[in-house]
């Protein structure tokens, strides 16, 4: 009795049972992992899903066009003239937008936050505004950042840059 048998402990094989129940929970585990994956998975493409439907949503919502339409000489500023067409969507309050102009080279020049509201129901409006000190045939795009304020109906800053359509008639490209 004093002698061990191979592959046991002396304790009437309780070393063997451990290694089997070890080997059974990580069996287990992994049998879970390989379940939980696949589901996490299905969840991570729920949100894909849901932005289709935003997608449908969106494209439901009536275009917001605005068209950097002319750009011409004011002392040591460049006048913007910006058609802002609302023909198709509910007045707005408020529509302020963050835009940059950059060089023909592609680098930020100016920064200038501009309200273009308000606009009324289905109606087009050109505003002006000038970057100060930037001379316009310097100017080779200008990007629409960001909306910084949207009012009106149920407009939100997001469902308005979602709405906007930008264009140009100018050489510089009005993008976002």
């Amino acid at each position: 009795m004093g002698r061990a048998m191979p592959g046991r402990d002396g304790n009437g094989g309780r070393r063997s049972g451990h290694l089997l129940e070890r080997l059974l929970a990580g069996l287990a585990l992994a049998a879970a992992l390989t379940t939980a994956i696949p589901s996490a998975m299905a969840q991570d493409t729920a949100p894909e899903a849901g932005s289709a439907a935003h997608a449908a949503v969106k494209s439901d919502a009536a275009p917001l066009k605005i068209e950097l339409n002319r750009l011409e000489p004011a002392g040591e500023a460049c006048r913007t003239y910006m058609l802002v067409d609302n023909s198709r969507g509910p007045a707005l309050k408020s529509l302020k937008v963050d835009l940059f102009a950059f060089d023909t080279e592609g680098v930020a020049q100016k920064r200038l936050a501009v309200e273009l509201g308000p606009v009324q129901e289905k109606k087009t409006v050109v505003r002006l505004f000038d970057f100060a000190g930037l001379a316009c045939p310097k100017i080779g795009r200008l990007l629409l950042n960001d909306v910084l304020a949207c009012e009106g109906g149920d407009a939100t800053r997001e469902t308005c840059l979602e709405r906007i359509e930008p264009a140009s008639k100018t050489s510089a490209a009005f993008d976002r």
